[in-house]
């Protein structure tokens, strides 16, 4: 299936992730302004040496680590299903925010014309502020666009705001009923199964759920208010301009804690160590109840939960006898397949794979694999599979990312950043991986010289200090990420393409 045709489920842009050290001001930029789409349904591959950033992605995708900066887009539900407290914040300073951003806008462009007229030496220096610059002011922009789309054009925010928090209300209210139904769910089929009266139960679920439906009226109606405020502007140019930028998704960086918590079962992790990850004093069914009972899928003594998670273990590979078992009597793969069960358990969407597989046998890893593929078809689950093995990654990836020092420097469909990689870093990584030709035509070539430190990064293209391809642009400027063939990315100042066209 081509990429127009899925749906992205998240979207980031210039995320950055940078950890302070104890000297004042100085930090390790572990992810350093990094743009991708995750689609729908794919498993998106991850590679790169050790030390490159990897698994603090994986992790800041998922708010397990705040971000320090940029947007991740998560479409798996609507702004109205969560209603953040950032959207009621936002619209309250339409005013405030708009202006903010013209400055930064005007900033922007000052530079832009002083830049026009430096030496190229000058320009190489000054590169990078004329680029922060324009991401700070498109950033203001987007938090405003973001939500209200091509209505930023307008001087006088008064009525916008008014039907915007009526709307934002109106979500706040049944976005909690919507909560208060499923335990209420959860409580009926407790009753059930403990064949208990209902009627006082039913009574409650049916009240709610009228609420909701009549919240459901209320918010449409003022959608409709709200189409009404855009009516006399959907033929002005600059009205279209900014309603390209409208976007319906949910930044996870700008949530709060609480907020974050209403999403956790969509976005779930399988670390890397099967060993450390569980905890010890825990039975299995035990540690795959944990996440049930966080987000009430279950009540504490729930006659079903058992049944429910011995069901999981059984998709999951787990004999229903391990159930009472603690996590030292398992083998790796064993302790590995009840982290994937417990993840699994509360239904995710997406699912970080960080390094599942690497601290196992090989004879294992295939396994794990086989069944994470399993479990993807069956569940239509989305995979971020970050390993440093490119033969797995190619394996099971549908498209792969190339991360070198906290950015990423290639990224398109697995037969072709095998096949053809555009990159330098890619080439070497591809060139590194052991062979078994008993023809010996493929030499095997070790990547030369060691990683910079992420603290003090090399100036312009990182890889350039280990890239023999490199010229005085890689040492000033830093690459542009561009889409060099169609769904292939690349950040290089001289990508393989051009050299084999000379």
């Amino acid at each position: 299936m081509s990429q127009e045709n899925k749906k992205v489920l998240l979207r980031v842009r210039n995320l950055k992730q940078y950890f302070p050290l104890k000297k004042r001001g100085m930090y390790v930029k572990a992810n350093d302004g990094i743009d991708l789409d995750i689609y729908e349904g794919e498993v998106f591959g991850l590679v790169g040496e050790s030390g490159c950033g990897k698994s603090t992605l994986g992790r800041t995708l998922l708010q397990l680590y705040r971000q320090t900066d940029g947007r991740s887009m998560y479409y798996g539900k609507t702004l109205d299903d969560i209603a953040p407290k950032y959207v009621k914040k936002t619209i309250n300073h339409l005013g405030k925010l708009k202006n903010e951003q013209l400055k930064l806008q005007a900033k922007y462009e000052q530079l832009q014309k002083e830049y026009a007229g430096l030496t190229t030496e000058q320009q190489y220096a000054k590169h990078a502020e004329l680029d922060a610059a324009k991401k700070k002011a498109n950033d203001a922009l987007l938090d405003i666009t973001n939500l209200i789309g091509g209505l930023y054009i307008l001087d006088d925010f008064s009525q916008v705001q008014k039907v915007y928090l009526k709307n934002y209300e109106l979500a706040l209210k049944r976005r909690d009923l919507r909560e208060s139904k499923e335990q209420l769910d959860t409580r009926r089929a407790d009753f059930i199964a403990e064949n208990k009266n209902t009627a006082d139960i039913d009574s409650k679920i049916e009240k709610t759920v009228k609420e909701i439906e009549d919240l459901d009226k209320q918010i449409a109606a003022t959608q409709q208010e709200i189409e009404e405020l855009r009516k006399p502007y959907l033929d002005n140019e600059e009205f279209k301009k900014y309603d390209e930028l409208h976007d319906d998704g949910i930044d996870l960086a700008r949530l709060d804690y609480n907020e974050m918590r209403l999403l956790r079962r969509d976005l779930q992790i399988v670390f890397q160590d099967p060993y450390s990850s569980l905890n010890p004093r825990l039975t299995i069914g035990q540690i795959i109840a944990e996440g049930l009972k966080a987000h009430n899928l279950f009540d504490k003594n729930s006659s079903r939960m058992q049944d429910y998670i011995l069901k999981v273990m059984d998709d999951c590979g787990l004999q229903a006898y391990f159930l009472h078992r603690f996590p030292h009597q398992f083998s790796g793969g064993q302790r590995q397949r009840i982290s994937i069960a417990r993840a699994l358990a509360v239904d995710p969407k997406f699912v970080v794979c960080d390094e599942a597989v690497s601290a196992l046998d090989v004879s294992i890893q295939s396994q794990i694999i086989n069944l994470l593929q399993d479990l993807k078809e069956k569940k239509d689950l989305t995979y971020m599979f970050i390993t440093h093995d490119l033969s797995v990654v190619k394996y099971i990836s549908d498209r792969i990312g190339v991360m070198y020092l906290g950015n990423m420097v290639e990224l398109g469909k697995s037969e072709a950043i095998f096949s053809h990689p555009i990159h330098p870093y890619t080439e070497a990584l591809i060139n590194a991986i052991p062979t078994t030709d008993p023809d010996g035509q493929k030499e095997l070539h070790i990547l030369e010289g060691d990683i910079p430190s992420p603290v003090n990064p090399p100036s312009g293209c990182k890889f350039h200090t280990r890239c023999q391809y490199c010229t005085e642009i890689c040492k000033q400027v830093v690459p542009e990420w561009v889409e060099m063939e169609k769904d292939h990315f690349v950040a290089c100042h001289h990508p393989l393409t051009e050299k084999k066209e000379k």
